[in-house]
C-alpha cells in the first residue's frame, strides 16, 4: 500500500473484470429499488425480514432447538432485526457478525404539531440527528410512520412517494429579502423552530377560528382516521420525496436520502442471504437510534446484543451467563458503517493520506471518536491484519480511512457499544460524498467492494 491516494491502480473500477463489472451492476439496481422502498427504519425492518423469510429464514418465536445450519430471522419493536445462520462451530467459539444502523437525520414531527399562522396551516417539527438545517428548506417532502390510536389500532402512513401524490416542502425566505440571513453563520441562518413544514393553505367554510387548521384535521379525520389528540402517540418522519437516481454520464454511482447507513445494511444483507454453511454462526444486527447516540431500547447501548447471544444460546442448551460471556468475548465484527470521502472542493479538511476516496474500495477505519480520538473503539491491529489478510485474499478492494483533519471535527458509530463485550471489532464500510445531506452519492463499485467484503467476514473468518 503506497501513501499516494491519487494512485490509480488502487482505484475498484480499474480492478474490475467485465463480470465483476455485471454482478455490480446487478446488486446496484437491487440496491436503488431498496433505496426508493425503505426511508425509515421501521420499513427497513419489514423489508429485511420480509425478503429474509422468502430465502428460508424462519422466525426465533418457532423455534425451540437451535440447530447447526438453521437460518433465522429476529425483530425486535419492528425497529430492531437479526438475520442468523448458526454456523457448524459451537456457539461458546463465538459468532461473527455485520452491524449497521437503519436509522437516517430526517425531520420529525412534535407531539402537538399542527397549527395555523397567516392563513396557512403548518407542521412543528424536531430535527433527528445531526443536519445541515438550511439543506431541508425548499425540497419536496414525504411523510413516513405509524400513528397508534388509544385502542392500540396502527395507522401506517406513506405519503408523497408516488408521482401522483402531494408533497410537503419547508418554505425558504426569498433572497429580496434575507439580507440580513445571509449574513448569518450558516449554523444559525435557518432555526430548528424554524423548521415548519407546510400542510395546507384552504380555509373550512363557516368556520372563523383557524379555518386552515380545521380543514387539515378535517382532511386527516376522514381520509386517515387521525385526530389531533393521536400524534401524541405517532411516530412521523419527513424525508426527502425524491427517488434514487445513478449520478454522472457513467452512471457510476448512486445519489439517494438515507445511504448513511442503508448502504450498509443492503450490503450486509445482500451477503448474509448469499452465503452457504458458515462455520462460525454469522449475525447480521440492524439497529436503530445511531443519528443519536444509539440510545432508548432499539439502539446498542441497550441489552440487544447480550440478548441476542441469550436467546440463541437458550435455544442450544447453553443459556448460563459463563456461556454467553464466552461466546461474546470470542466473537468478531465488521461496525458496518460509512465514512467521508475526500471532496476536492472542500480538500482542506481532508488529510489524503489517511482520508478515503470515492471508488477506492471498502474503507477500514481503525478509529472514529474525534480531537484525541474520544468516544472511539481503536481497533486493536492483530484484528486488523487478519481482516487485511481476509479481503485481499478474497479480491476485495480496499482502503484506510478517516473522517477528516484532526482537529476538524468527528463522530462516532456502534463499534464502542460491540467492543465493550470484549468482541473484536473494527469500522467497515463505504465513503460517501455529501454525508448527512438530503442527497448522499456513493460508487457503485465501494457498494459491490462492501458486499464482498461482509460476504467473506460472515462466510470465512
Amino acid at each position: 500500500m503506497t501513501d499516494n491516494k491519487n494512485d490509480i491502480s488502487r482505484n475498484a473500477w480499474a480492478k474490475m473484470e467485465e463480470d465483476s463489472i455485471n454482478e455490480s451492476n446487478n446488486i446496484n439496481q437491487e440496491y436503488l429499488h431498496f433505496l426508493n422502498r425503505v426511508k425509515t427504519e421501521r420499513e427497513a425492518v419489514e423489508y429485511i425480514s420480509s425478503i429474509a423469510v422468502k430465502q428460508g429464514f424462519v422466525s426465533m418465536d418457532t423455534i425451540d432447538m437451535v440447530k447447526s445450519g438453521q437460518k433465522i430471522v429476529l425483530k425486535q419493536k419492528n425497529k430492531v432485526c437479526a438475520l442468523i445462520v448458526i454456523g457448524t462451530q459451537p456457539l461458546i467459539d463465538g459468532v461473527n457478525m455485520v452491524v449497521s444502523h437503519i436509522d437516517s437525520p430526517r425531520i420529525d414531527l412534535k407531539a402537538r404539531p399542527v397549527y395555523e399562522a397567516d392563513n396557512l396551516a403548518l407542521f412543528k417539527t424536531h430535527y433527528y440527528g445531526g443536519i445541515k438545517k438550511y439543506q431541508w428548506t425548499a425540497l419536496p417532502l414525504a411523510l413516513h410512520g405509524v400513528v397508534v390510536k388509544k385502542n392500540g389500532h396502527i395507522i401506517n402512513i406513506r405519503i408523497g412517494e408516488k408521482e401522483e401524490e402531494f408533497v410537503f416542502t419547508i418554505a425558504d425566505l426569498l433572497p429580496h429579502l434575507a439580507k440580513n440571513q445571509m449574513e448569518k453563520k450558516m449554523s444559525e441562518a435557518i432555526k430548528g423552530e424554524d423548521l415548519n413544514v407546510l400542510i395546507g393553505s384552504q380555509p373550512l367554510k363557516g368556520v372563523e377560528n383557524e379555518p386552515v387548521k380545521k380543514h387539515i384535521l378535517k382532511i386527516l379525520k376522514e381520509k386517515y382516521s387521525i385526530e389531533e389528540d393521536d400524534f401524541t402517540s405517532a411516530e412521523l418522519e419527513l424525508v426527502p420525496a425524491f427517488k434514487a437516481r445513478e449520478v454522472g454520464f457513467d452512471q457510476s454511482m448512486i445519489g439517494a436520502y438515507g445511504q448513511d447507513d442503508r448502504v450498509s445494511a443492503y450490503t450486509s444483507l445482500r451477503a448474509i442471504l448469499d452465503i452457504e454453511q458458515p462455520t462460525k454462526t454469522a449475525v447480521c444486527l440492524f439497529v436503530d437510534k445511531e443519528e443519536i447516540g444509539s440510545t432508548g431500547n432499539t439502539g446498542l447501548q441497550s441489552l440487544i446484543i447480550e440478548n441476542l447471544i441469550v436467546e440463541i444460546l437458550h435455544k442450544t442448551g447453553q443459556g448460563d451467563y459463563y456461556s454467553v460471556r464466552k461466546c461474546l468475548l470470542n466473537s468478531s465484527a465488521l461496525s458496518a458503517d460509512v465514512n467521508a470521502a475526500v471532496d476536492p472542493t472542500y480538500s482542506e479538511v481532508f488529510e489524503k493520506m489517511n482520508c478515503s476516496l470515492l471508488s477506492n474500495g471498502v474503507v477500514l477505519t481503525k478509529f472514529t471518536g474525534s480531537r484525541g480520538k474520544v468516544e472511539s473503539n481503536d481497533a486493536n491491529p492483530e484484528f486488523i491484519g487478519k481482516i487485511r489478510q481476509l479481503f485481499d485474499s478474497n479480491e476485495v478492494t480496499w482502503q484506510i480511512g478517516e473522517l477528516g483533519k484532526v482537529d476538524i471535527g468527528g463522530g462516532g458509530t456502534v463499534a464502542q457499544y460491540l467492543a465493550r463485550y470484549g468482541i473484536e471489532v473494527v469500522d467497515c464500510g463505504v465513503a460517501v460524498l455529501g454525508m448527512h445531506s438530503p442527497f448522499e452519492v456513493v460508487s457503485k463499485a465501494d457498494v459491490y467492494m462492501a458486499y464482498k467484503a461482509y460476504k467473506a467476514f460472515l462466510q470465512l473468518y
